[in-house]
C-alpha cells in the first residue's frame, strides 16, 4: 500500500495557487476597466468631432447659400443702383445750374439749421470745395448741426467721393498751409466731419454697406493718398509720435473709401492702440477688421494703465465675460490715485503739485461716474462715494482760492496812499472805498449836516487802528473848494464822542448874515 500524503502538503501549494489566479483576475478586471473607458471616452470625442464638423459644413452651406444669394443680389441690384446713382447726378446738376441762374446771396449770415443747410448746398452744388473747408473750419462751435446737415448737403453733389477728397486736401494727407494762421489748429475734426458724413452719401441705396458707391478712379486716387500718409509717418517721427487727429482722419479715410488692407493690419493696431481714448476708436477698429485680434488689444490697453478705455472696447466686441468693466475701473481709479500721490510729494513747488493732482483725481473720478451711467453699472459699482469724494475735491479748490479774511480792527491803507477809510465802513451797506488815489475834496456825511468853524476837529482814539499810527486828519478838504473851514462828522466813525443832534440837511450860516451860503463843491455821498 502506498503512503496517504499530508494534508499539509497538498492545500499549501493549491491556496498559493488560488492567491495567484485571484491576483491575476482582478489585474485583468482593472485592465479591461481601463480599456472600456478609453474606447468609451474616445468614441465620445469621436462623436462630438463628428458633430461639430457636420455643423461647420452646415455652417459653411449656410454661409455659401447666402454669399451666393448676396452675390446674385448685388449682380441683380447693381443696374438699379446705377439708375438711382444716374438720376442723383442729374437731379444735382439741375439743381447746380438753377441756383447759378437765381444766384443768391450766399454771403450772408445764417442763423438757423435751414439757413445752414442751404448755405452747404450752394457750395456743394457749385462743386466749391475750397469754400466748402473754408466754411467747415469756420463753424467748430456749430459741430453738432454741421453733423446733422453735412450729409444732406453732400448728397447734392456731382461726384461727392471727389468733392471730399478736394475739400480736405489742404490738410490731409499732408499739411499744405505755408503758414498756419489758424493758431497753429489741427483741422483733423473737420477731416474726420466730413469723411464720416460722406459714408450715407456713398453707401449703395439697394444692399447697403456692403458695397460703396465709388468710381474706381476716386478709390485709386484714395489709396494713393493713404500711402502718401503712411510714406510720411517716418517725417512725422514713427507712429509713437504722430498725432492723434491725424491718425483719426487716416483710419476714417480708409472705412470710408473701403480700402482697408489685410497686409496693414499690424499697422492698424498700433495706430488704434496708440490713440485709444478717442470715441470713436472701438468702432473703427471694428470696421477696420481687428474685431478678431481684440482680445489681445484690451489686454494691451490694460498693461498700459488704460483700463478705462478697455472698457470700452470691451463693450464694441462684447466680451464682458472675459473682461469684467467693474474691476477695471476700480483699477483705473487706484492707479489714478497712485498718480495724484506722486505728484502731490513734488518738493519744487508744492501748491502747484496739489492743485495738479487734485485734478487728476478729479479727471478720473468724472471719467468713471460718466463710463457707469453710460453702460448702467449702477448696481455693480454704485458712484454715490465718487461723487461725494468729487465734491470734496471741488469744495476744496473753490475754499482754496476765497481770499483771505482781515480782521475788522486792522485797516489796511491802499496802495496809492490815499486816505484810510472810517472804522466802520466796510460794514456799511453803501460804503464803497476807490482803489484809485482820492481827489482832495470836502468829503460828508448824507446823514449829517456841515458845523461851524469854531467846533474842533474830532481825533480817533489812537486804538482804533490797533498798532497802526493814525492819521492826525482823517477827514480831508479843500480849503480852496471850502474857504470855511469845517469837518464833517460820522458818529460811527468816532464811537466814543458825545451824541450829537442830527438837524435836517441844511448849508451853514455864513458869518451873521440870514442867507446860506451855497458851498463851491459837489457834495460826495457813499454809493
Amino acid at each position: 500500500m502506498g503512503t496517504i500524503p499530508d494534508p499539509g502538503e497538498l492545500t499549501h501549494p493549491s491556496f498559493d495557487e488560488f492567491q495567484r489566479q485571484t491576483s491575476l483576475m482582478t489585474s485583468c478586471t482593472l485592465l479591461w476597466k481601463e480599456l472600456s473607458d478609453h474606447f468609451t471616452n474616445l468614441e465620445q470625442d469621436l462623436l462630438k468631432k463628428s458633430e461639430a464638423l457636420r455643423h461647420k459644413i452646415q455652417t459653411l452651406d449656410h454661409q455659401t447659400k447666402e454669399s451666393l444669394d448676396e452675390l446674385d443680389k448685388r449682380e441683380v441690384s447693381i443696374q438699379g443702383s446705377v439708375q438711382i446713382a444716374l438720376s442723383k447726378v442729374e437731379k444735382s446738376m439741375e439743381a447746380a445750374l438753377k441756383a447759378l441762374e437765381t444766384e443768391d446771396d450766399e454771403n450772408g449770415e445764417v442763423d438757423d439749421g435751414d439757413g445752414l443747410l442751404l448755405k452747404l448746398k450752394s457750395f456743394c452744388l457749385g462743386m466749391d470745395s475750397g469754400g466748402f473747408w473754408r466754411f467747415i473750419t469756420g463753424k467748430k462751435k456749430e459741430l453738432e448741426a454741421l453733423r446733422a446737415k453735412i450729409h444732406l448737403a453732400l448728397a447734392e453733389c456731382i461726384d461727392p467721393p471727389r468733392f471730399v477728397l478736394e475739400a480736405i486736401s489742404e490738410v490731409f494727407p499732408l499739411d499744405k498751409r505755408v503758414e498756419k494762421s489758424d493758431g497753429g489748429n489741427d483741422l483733423g475734426w473737420a477731416c474726420v466731419l466730413v469723411l464720416e458724413s460722406l459714408i450715407p452719401v456713398v453707401v449703395d441705396p439697394v444692399i447697403g454697406k456692403s458695397r460703396i458707391l465709388v468710381t474706381p478712379s476716386m478709390k485709386e486716387r484714395a489709396k494713393e493718398i493713404a500711402e502718401t500718409w503712411k510714406a510720411s509717418l517716418e517725417e512725422r517721427g514713427g507712429i509713437e509720435n504722430v498725432r492723434t487727429p491725424d491718425v483719426h482722419t487716416f483710419l476714417q479715410h480708409l472705412v470710408t473709401f473701403g480700402i482697408v488692407k489685410r497686409e496693414d493690419i499690424n499697422l492698424y493696431r498700433k495706430l488704434v492702440v496708440g490713440s485709444a481714448w478717442r470715441k470713436q476708436m472701438p468702432k473703427l477698429a471694428v470696421s477696420l477688421g481687428l474685431g478678431d485680434i481684440m482680445p489681445d488689444m484690451i489686454e494691451e490697453l490694460i498693461s498700459r494703465g488704460q483700463q478705462l478705455d478697455a472698457v470700452h472696447f470691451t463693450y464694441e466686441v462684447d466680451l464682458l465675460d472675459k473682461f469684467p468693466p467693474v474691476p477695471l475701473l476700480k483699477a483705473y481709479l487706484k492707479d489714478a490715485k497712485k498718480a495724484a500721490a506722486a505728484i502731490s510729494e513734488d518738493p519744487n513747488n508744492a501748491g502747484r503739485a496739489m492743485h495738479l493732482a487734485a485734478r487728476k483725481e478729479q479727471s478720473a473720478l468724472r471719467a468713471v461716474i460718466k463710463c457707469i451711467e453710460e453702460y448702467k453699472l449702477q448696481a455693480e459699482f454704485p458712484p454715490e462715494n465718487l461723487k461725494k469724494r468729487l465734491e470734496q475735491l471741488e469744495k476744496v479748490k473753490v475754499e482754496k482760492r476765497k481770499p483771505a479774511a482781515v480782521p475788522a480792527n486792522k485797516r489796511t491803507r491802499a496802495n496809492n496812499g490815499g486816505p484810510m477809510p472810517p472804522a466802520k465802513a466796510g460794514r456799511l451797506t453803501n460804503a464803497y472805498v476807490s482803489s484809485y488815489p482820492a481827489a482832495p475834496a470836502f468829503v460828508r456825511s448824507p446823514s449829517h449836516s456841515q458845523y461851524p468853524a469854531g467846533v474842533p476837529p474830532y481825533h480817533s482814539p489812537p486804538s482804533m487802528y490797533g498798532s497802526r499810527s493814525s492819521p492826525t486828519n482823517p477827514y480831508t478838504y479843500s480849503p480852496e473848494s471850502a474857504p470855511h473851514a469845517g469837518y464833517t462828522y460820522s458818529p460811527e466813525a468816532a464811537p466814543h464822542a458825545g451824541s450829537f443832534p442830527t438837524p435836517p440837511m441844511s448849508y451853514p450860516v455864513y458869518g451873521g448874515y440870514g442867507k446860506p451860503m451855497a458851498p463851491a463843491y459837489q457834495p460826495a455821498y457813499y454809493r
